[in-house]
């Protein structure tokens, strides 16, 4: 059979690669002998191949590992296959590694997590709207300081707990929402009955900030859902100590102040422009307030703004992704951590990441609205909410609309 490309003559009785041979050969001399330029040596194609020689001996089309076959076809040698086939299995047995050591700290954090708010057994409460409200609470308890660590984060030495900030979070199909609560807000004290006594109290009014120290966790939720109309599905709450480790942990947080703070009592010492700010330097930014021209109001904004940055920090592949990160970082702040006794892993990654899209741009930071700063009442100076804006607000976050202009936050 003639080559479509060549025009081979018929090789008779000899092998293939005799006659291939032969005839390369014949019409190289010209058949008298005499050799013919290279270039007018005829070459066997084959599809995909040009079959021009390379002077290193190795045709340039060919791949890592191939070679001709006496039909004109390609090959992979056999080495080069088992390379590549040796490749894969280190690869799957890395990939089965990370994903079985991501799923067991993962396990491991689950079963961790002090889940110790029952929100289910609360009274009274309003009925669920749309999307899902939570309330973060940091609180200032000193509990795994040392005597030395209280000294030197100016944490005080009062036992027990107290908010030091309150931030409602909502979540739904118009993004995320931050609204921080002023611990000093003068608001109704849902009713609560006196553990030691069994002494029954009626709603009366208060300083948000004392639901917490008077009746925990449960009655603060009772006392926002009272003032708020808002049901809170989930509580997370985390100590000073918690909150010191988890942003050494994330290696710092970066923060852009227009103004140098210094304040005494927090131990602020923070020099303007932007810088990482270590775990005692957030701490202290975030509860300064006497250097805020707003006070309490202006510390909120703070919260909000370093709390969102933060949770973006968390919430980062490199960190959710790395096993030996994500350990670190969930073992110091479990330390301090309280949630609710519903709360999943994956409802703290959707907060996580819901506070890291506000910090983005994505959502809104607001402060409730308030008519007033600085009343007096028999408690001391306290913050009176603007009611009516503040019922609008809590209304669209109920029914999951945009919040509309509040106290920017």
């Amino acid at each position: 059979m003639r080559d479509q490309y060549n025009d081979w003559p018929d090789a008779g009785s000899r092998s293939d690669e005799d006659s291939i041979t032969g005839d390369v050969m014949e019409r190289a001399t010209g058949g008298g002998g005499r050799a013919l330029p290279m270039s007018r040596a005829p070459q066997r194609r084959t599809a995909g191949h040009t079959g021009v020689p390379h002077r290193f001996g190795r045709d340039p089309d060919l791949g890592d590992g191939e070679h001709i076959t006496a039909g004109g076809g390609r090959r992979r040698t056999p080495g080069h296959r088992r390379s590549r086939r040796a490749l894969r299995k280190a690869m799957l047995f890395v990939l089965s590694t990370v994903l079985i050591t991501l799923s067991s700290v993962y396990v491991w954090v689950d079963t961790k997590l002090d889940r110790g708010v029952d929100l289910g057994g609360l009274a009274d409460r309003p009925l669920p709207g749309r999307g899902t409200n939570y309330l973060i609470v940091g609180s200032d308890s000193r509990e795994g300081l040392s005597l030395q660590a209280r000294k030197d984060l100016h944490t005080g030495s009062a036992e027990g707990r107290r908010t030091d900030s309150m931030i409602l979070l909502h979540t739904g199909a118009q993004g995320a929402t931050m609204v921080s609560l002023p611990r000093d807000s003068w608001v109704n004290l849902a009713p609560y009955i006196e553990p030691e006594t069994g002494k029954q109290h009626r709603a009366a009014p208060d300083k948000l900030n004392a639901a917490f120290s008077i009746g925990g966790s449960e009655l603060l939720v009772q006392t926002v859902e009272r003032n708020t109309g808002l049901h809170i599905d989930h509580y997370a709450e985390i100590g000073f100590r918690g909150f010191v480790d988890l942003v050494d942990d994330v290696g710092g947080v970066r923060l852009c102040l227009d103004r140098d703070i210094r304040d005494e009592k927090s131990g602020a010492n923070l020099r303007k422009g932007c810088h990482d700010r270590d775990g005692a330097q957030a701490l202290a930014f975030v509860r300064q307030r006497h250097q805020e021209p707003q006070g309490d109001l202006g510390r909120t904004k703070n919260q909000q703004t370093f709390l969102a940055a933060l949770a973006d920090k968390v919430s980062r592949t490199d960190v959710l992704l790395n096993p030996f990160r994500i350990y670190t970082v969930t073992r110091d702040a479990l330390e301090t951590l309280v949630v609710d006794k519903d709360m999943e892993l994956w409802d703290l990654v959707v907060l996580l990441r819901a506070m890291s899209s506000v910090s983005a741009g994505a959502g809104a930071r607001i402060n409730v609205p308030v008519s007033a700063v600085g009343i007096r009442t028999p408690k001391g100076s306290a913050i009176r909410w603007n009611w009516d804006k503040a019922q609008k607000l809590f209304t669209r976050l109920r029914n999951d609309q945009p919040p509309g202009h509040g106290s920017p936050g």
